[in-house]
Order: structure tokens, then sequence, then C-alpha cells
């Protein structure tokens, strides 16, 4: 019998939200084995000397290798192993250090448990992650960590989806307790991603961004106002630092202060440096980062900064644009 478009659109729903219950069903029923074991999983691989060297077949091996990344971006040093290439000279990067993370739901993939022995025998730590805690890898393990699924979301329950669901999540949770127990910081995990934006926004100072040397507006208190404002245009900061004999910052003058003196009806032919700049303004140090400059502008409503020494000697200046460049913000 051939379905309406809108009887076809019921199922499709039907069977989508179906999936999701049955995975989420899979995820909340780990709950209670973050146990013990898992502890004592976690110390085992804290305690290490070596990399964590994750591994599995199928479905659980592209599970393995996203494990693999996250426990190495989140301060574990961990890589992916394929067990059928360990059996011809891979497991050559595997040492007594290491500890092994082997991933199969049912715990009886030949390819997995034919170099279990050999792994047992080298020294290193084994931790199963598995579905059937009675398993060939489970027996072996030192620790298991059970990610067994009451089924899977296939209707004919039989491609692997709630399993590697569970799967993935248990491994989230180990990579997760191990950050927190090695006091894993986001500047650290800037460090694993330069090319990102949290990179650029963890890593990045203001001394990478500054403009300084020939690039800097600055102007001595007693220069007249026509100098002020071509050394503003010249180079293009939209603002210029006004230093004493040392090149400490007495104030600056910007385009708004331009506007704003205009306005006053100050006569503009008359008047130094000094006579219109704004005192005690907005500084940063080189050291600081990038992200932090771009906060101070945000809070003081303003578009460029002066960077500073210890002394308070100009060393440079940052504006939005040079942020935007560089993709802080």
């Amino acid at each position: 019998m051939k379905t309406t478009p809108n009887e076809q659109s019921m199922q499709i729903q039907a069977v989508a939200r179906a999936t999701l219950e049955i995975e989420a069903q899979a995820v909340v029923a780990l709950l209670p084995r973050i146990d013990q074991d898992f502890v004592e999983a976690v110390q085992a691989i804290l305690a290490a000397k070596g990399r964590v060297v994750v591994m599995g077949m199928g479905k659980s091996g592209h599970v393995g290798t996203k494990m693999a990344a996250t426990l190495a971006s989140t301060g574990t040093p961990a890589f992916f192993v394929h067990p059928a290439e360990a059996s011809h000279g891979d497991l050559g990067m595997i040492t007594a250090d290491d500890v092994v993370l082997a991933i199969s739901n049912s715990g009886e993939s030949d390819e997995l448990n034919a170099i279990l022995p050999f792994i047992k025998r080298l020294g290193a730590v084994l931790i199963g992650m598995t579905g059937q805690p009675h398993s060939s890898l489970a027996r072996h393990a030192d620790w298991v960590l059970n990610s067994g699924v009451a089924q899977e979301a296939c209707p004919h329950n039989l491609a692997p989806t709630a399993s590697t669901t569970a799967q993935m999540a248990l491994g989230d949770a180990l990579a997760m307790a191990l950050l927190d127990a090695r006091g894993f910081r986001p500047e650290d995990f800037a460090r694993s991603h330069p090319g990102g934006a949290l990179g650029r926004q963890l890593l990045t100072l203001v001394r990478d961004l500054m403009r300084q040397g020939d690039a800097l507006p600055a102007v001595a208190p007693e220069d007249g106002f026509g100098k002020l404002v071509q050394e503003m245009s010249a180079k293009g900061l939209g603002a210029a630092a006004i230093v004493d004999a040392q090149r400490r910052v007495l104030g600056i003058f910007t385009d708004g202060d331009l506007r704003r003196a205009l306005e006053r009806g100050v006569d503009l032919r008359e008047v130094s440096a000094q006579d219109v700049m704004h005192e005690a303004p907005k500084t940063i140090g080189p050291d600081a980062l990038a992200a932090q400059a771009a906060e101070l502008m945000e809070s003081a409503s303003i578009t460029s900064v002066l960077v500073v020494d210890a002394q308070g000697v100009l060393v440079g200046a940052i504006n939005t644009n040079d942020l935007m460049r560089a993709k802080v913000i």
C-alpha cells in the first residue's frame, strides 16, 4: 500500500525520534558504571610514563580514532593503532610504558584478540572497553569499562548505533576525568589548537600585533596641532601618543578628540598637543593577551590603546583593525 507524503513524513520523524531515545537511554545507562574500576583505569593512565594507544576494529575503530584525538587534545598523549596493522609490524609502536585502550562491543574481534597476549607479555597496561564483560577482551584486560547497551537503535538490532554512541560517551567521560585530574586549563588546550579561534585568543600577545617603530604615531607635548594631525594621518591609527623626552606617555589625542575640539570651537591654530590631549589614557603591556586588549577597548568604548612597558615608556599601539586582521575578534 502506497503511503501518503504526510504518512511518510510522520514515519521518518518517528524513526529518528526513536533512535535518539534509544541512544539517550544507552548513555544514561552508563552512569552507574562510573565506579571504582573506572577510577582505577583513570589512575593507571595518569601513572603511565608512556602514551595511551587506542585500538579497535570496524565502527569501534572509528570511535577509537576520535577517542585518541580527544585524549591528545586534552592533555593525555594518545594515538590510534589499527589492530590488523599491529599484527604486521605496527605492534612495535607500543612499549611497556604505554596503556592500551582496546575497544570492541562484542569483545571477540579476531584481529584484536590475536594481539592481546602479545600486549600482555610486553607489560603494557590493558584497558578493555566492551559491551560484554565476560568476553575474551575482558578476560585479558587489567580493567574493564562496560559500554554494553540494551539494544541498538537499528530497527533490526544489527548496525552499531547505540553501542558506538555509548563507546563515544564513555571515551569522553574518560578524557574529561583525565583532563580534570591533570588540571588541564584553556591555555593548555589552546596550545594544541594554535590554528583555531581559541588558540588565537589565548596564545596571541599584544606584542605580536602591536605597531611599533616608525609605524607608531607620537609627538612631543609642545608640538603644534598641525604636526599632531599630520602624525595621526600618516600613521593611520586614528590616534597619536603625546610623550615626554624619555618616551613616557603623557596623553593621547584621537579622531574623537578632534571632533569634540571642533564642536567646542577651539582655535586649533593656536594650541599645542598638550593643550588638547586626553591625559591618563588607557594603556596595556606588551605581554598581555591580545584578547585582553580587545576587552579593554570594548569596556572603555575606544578603538585603540597604547602599549607601554613597566616604566610607562611607549613601545607600541594597537587598534581594533589590528585585532580583526589577526582574527582575535
